[in-house]
């Protein structure tokens, strides 16, 4: 079973920045690669899509996290990264990778609204940005 291992995560002052991690516990990149993703949750809400990235490097994000956010991969290292910067105090969650994301889904923008089967999760990494 592929296990997704996140890093990266921490408290932060209002306006800073952070780059999330995100690797694969063995290789098995190929397959679950073809589209992956950054999502994040705070507790008492739904979690939600904050980006994802096919594998030919081109990413989609949330319209309100466009120009702060970037997700880019380093295929050599089996690596996804969430670069965030201008960090908000509403930015604060648990971020999670995902990958296996569906095709479909990640083209047309599902992906946004967390479909069920998204094959892999990690375990996700607390961010913290006060204020």
């Amino acid at each position: 079973q592929v296990q997704l291992v996140e890093s990266g995560g921490g408290s932060v002052q209002a306006g800073g920045s952070l780059r999330l991690s995100c690797a694969p516990s063995e290789y098995t990149y190929e397959g679950i690669s073809s589209c992956m993703g950054w999502f994040r949750q705070t507790p008492g809400k739904e979690r939600e899509g904050v980006g994802v990235i096919d594998s030919d490097g081109t990413t989609y994000y949330a319209d309100s996290l466009k120009g702060r956010f970037t997700i880019s991969q380093d295929n050599a290292k089996n690596t996804l990264y969430l670069q965030m910067n201008s960090l908000k105090p509403e930015d604060t969650a648990m971020y999670y990778c995902a990958a296996g994301i569906g095709l479909y889904d990640c083209y047309t923008g599902s992906w946004a609204a967390v479909p069920s089967d998204i094959g892999y999760w990690g375990r996700g990494t607390q961010v913290t940005v006060s204020s």
